[in-house]
């Protein structure tokens, strides 16, 4: 549905693309994240788990700068990470203020099971887009994002 918006064109232009990215990006999201809730994840702590088992262990700030999160919501989703045993909190020997998050051995158990479905869902998903649709996509969403 397009904007109600009674703008200039420029104005409604964007408005259209950007209530079509929203609108794209919700359906993408719920479609391939859906199985996240029979293993009782939410897409932050799935994000958290995926990020700890690409890059190793991080310390909060890195994880929350690279899910785009707050640090209260980072420390929320950690917290319960912990809580269920799949990943552990360590002060950082250099500077004790700072902790170092790492998956446990059932937290690197649970997202080694669970990843070969989301990579399956996802290329699904984007099936509907050729490779140089899905590169332009990607191209596309980096200078969007970069911009601000």
């Amino acid at each position: 549905m397009p904007t109600h918006h009674q703008g200039d064109q420029k104005e409604k232009s964007a408005l259209n693309a950007y209530i079509s990215l929203l609108r794209c990006t919700g359906t993408v999201t719920s479609a391939t994240c859906r199985h996240l809730a029979s293993e009782k994840l939410s897409i932050g702590q799935f994000g958290t788990l995926e990020a700890l088992h690409h890059l190793g262990p991080l310390c909060q700030r890195d994880i929350g700068k690279k899910l785009l999160k707050t640090g209260g919501n980072i420390t929320t989703v950690v917290d319960n990470l912990e809580k269920r045993g799949l990943v552990v909190r360590r002060k950082m020997p250099e500077d004790r203020r700072y902790y170092s998050v790492a998956l446990t051995e059932t937290g690197q158990d649970l997202i080694a099971r669970i990843m070969p479905r989301h990579i399956e869902t996802i290329t699904a998903k984007m099936s509907v887009l050729n490779s140089q649709e899905q590169e332009e996509l990607r191209r596309l969403c980096r200078k969007l994002g970069l911009e601000g």
